[in-house]
């Protein structure tokens, strides 16, 4: 069964059609086990999170010339994330893939005490924890830079609140406007990581009314000509308001939003995104799972990776306004 030399080639014909008529497989996991290890990498994630799914994706074509299976343990409404990390240790993974942890520092520090922990899409600074994320600041850099070349000024963000990723997506939104000479002009809405919290938010920036400019008494329009979103999801929620409330996108409203996520690229949503690199994000945590179990050295803790702009049918210049 294990096409190792020592039966005949007539024997093991035999042997394997005997196995195929009863249907049955080797189990690799006893066998491993039997020898003291399991090779598996536990992968907890969120059943809820669009981007999840592609890194999970990432994660199992990174995985596959490795050696190396990958275990998914999911986090739902009804199954929070210690409870799916308890079952990854019962399952004897050899490491652990956290996808944008909600744990605090300090239980995060006590699970690398058991066995090595590489947290993917999340901040952390401790010295026990790898990690490996994309630089989020960078990426709303990206954003408003896009939006203020085609001649947006008035452009808002909406928040992920304390969703990992988000305060430094907040800083960078900042960062850039000030950048531009455009600090008055920073606008930050409560949003979240769901469609409904995008939706939420979208209503605020409709609800804004005009003011008046005391040396003209002219209204002014308070809505942003362009919204930056803290992620793709989100996104959707905006979109789906504007489209009820007969706000064109991009001709009254820009909106880009963030991961790239199949959602994203769905031909009907055609979002405009900041880009995480999937592929090196994946391959990348992979390694240094393994590199943790196989006791190689490794120079540094975190890895940050550099994100990219998608530009598709949700964004145009400001003169469409």
């Amino acid at each position: 069964m294990r096409d190792e030399a020592g039966a005949s080639a007539e024997t093991r014909r035999r042997v394997l059609e005997a196995a195929g008529e009863l249907g049955y497989q080797p189990d690799s996991r006893a066998r491993l086990l039997r020898s003291g290890r399991s090779r598996l990498l536990g992968v907890v994630f969120g059943i809820q999170h669009p981007f999840h799914a592609d890194l999970v994706t990432g994660l199992y074509t990174a995985a596959r010339e490795t050696g190396y299976e990958l275990a998914l343990s999911a986090v739902t409404a009804e199954r929070d994330e210690s409870e799916a990390i308890t079952g990854l240790l019962q399952d004897r993974c050899e490491a652990l893939i956290l996808l944008g942890p909600q744990s605090t520092v300090a239980d995060l520090t006590r699970l690398a005490a058991r066995l090595p922990v590489v947290v993917l899409a999340r901040a952390v600074r401790q010295a026990d924890i790898d990690v490996i994320r994309s630089a989020d600041a960078e990426g709303l850099s990206l954003a408003v830079d896009y939006l203020v070349g085609m001649g947006h000024r008035s452009i808002a963000h909406i928040d992920g609140g304390r969703a990992p990723g988000a305060a430094d997506r907040r800083r960078g939104y900042r960062q850039a406007m000030r950048g531009h000479g455009l600090g008055d002009q920073v606008r930050i809405v409560p949003g979240g990581l769901t469609e409904s919290d995008g939706a939420a938010a979208a209503r605020t920036l409709l609800d804004a009314r005009p003011t008046t400019v005391s040396a003209t008494r002219n209204p002014v329009d308070t809505r942003p000509t362009a919204v930056t979103v803290f992620n793709d999801r989100c996104a959707t929620g905006v979109l789906d308001v504007f489209a009820r409330a007969g706000v064109g996108v991009p001709e009254a409203v820009s909106v880009i939003g963030y991961d790239d996520s199949t959602l994203a690229r769905l031909a009907h949503v055609d979002l405009t995104t900041v880009a995480q690199d999937v592929v090196t994000m994946t391959h990348s945590a992979v390694a240094r799972a393994i590199d943790r179990v196989e006791g190689a050295a490794v120079d540094h803790r975190e890895l940050v990776i550099p994100p990219r702009l998608v530009v598709r049918g949700t964004t145009g210049p400001v003169e469409a306004n």
